[in-house]
Parts: structure tokens; sequence; C-alpha cells
């Protein structure tokens, strides 16, 4: 029985050393991005610059069901809105010409409970799910419960 334990010994110290220089073997290094890399998909600021207007259909959904979202989540509220009006453009491109491309706009909404709040939102490109899409960023205000975009929404404006 000791005769075959340095054989078992031999064995495992050789297996130890087969998976610790295959694990060193396989460690991915660090190196600096090929051509392909560089250039496939990674267009950097270089925006088209065409953006959806203010009365974008998609954004103003988005806006309604991330308010209602909010409001029944958050604040344990049944307040949803009802209807988006007096849409209109407050600026388009306001900062350097190489920040992403964003359009703000203004509108009142009419809120389940019949009250009227003034809709401050902006519509950016690459800025939704993922880095894809328009990504739509909303404020009521009176209703900015969590003071995101205080005072009076002013955040949410250019």
């Amino acid at each position: 029985m000791f005769s075959r334990s340095p054989r078992i010994a031999l064995s495992l110290l050789l297996a130890s050393a087969f998976c610790l220089t295959l694990g060193v073997v396989s460690i991915p290094r660090a190196r600096a991005a090929n051509w392909l890399e560089k250039n496939f998909w990674l267009s950097g600021p270089n925006y088209s610059r065409d953006m959806p207007g203010c009365d974008y259909a998609p954004a103003l959904d988005e806006i309604i069901a991330d308010f209602h979202s909010k409001e029944a989540r958050f604040w344990n509220s049944e307040l949803e809105i009802v209807g988006i009006e007096n849409i209109r453009e407050t600026a388009y491109l306001p900062w350097a010409a190489q920040s992403i491309p964003r359009r703000f706009c203004r509108g009142t909404v009419l809120i389940n409970d019949g009250r009227r709040h003034a809709l401050y939102y902006s519509i950016a490109s690459g800025t939704g799910m993922i880095g894809m899409g328009w990504g739509v960023n909303f404020c009521v205000v009176g209703l900015d419960r969590n003071w995101a975009y205080n005072p009076a929404c002013r955040a949410a404006k250019p």
C-alpha cells in the first residue's frame, strides 16, 4: 500500500502543475483594440442630428406610461396623464456642437383628477434602452415628488 503512495503524490503534483499552467495560459491579456474593433460600430460623436419632433408619438406614450408607473409604484397614487396639449419646442441642440443631440419641449398635461400641469421633457439621440433609440426625460410641475428636477422642474429645461 505504501508503494503506491509516491505514485499518487506524483500524479497529483503533475495534475496540479498542468492545471496551473493551463490557467495561466488561458488568462486574457490586456491589449489595444485592433483596426476592426476601432472602426466597427464605434462611430463616436458623429450623430446624424436627425431628431423627431416634440409631438413624436412614441415619446409621448412613454411619458404617459412612465408617469403612471411612477405614481402607482412609488407614491401609491392613481394619478394618470389623460392628455397632452399645447406641445411646443423650447430648444434644439442648446449646447456645444459635439454634445448629444437633444430637443427640449414643453406642454400641458391633463391629469385624471381634472387639473392641468406644465410638462417639460427632452428627447435625446442614443439615450434609450441600451443606448439605442430615443431617450425621453420628463418632469410634471407640481408632481415631481422626489424632487429629481426641483425647483419647479428647472433641471428638465435647457
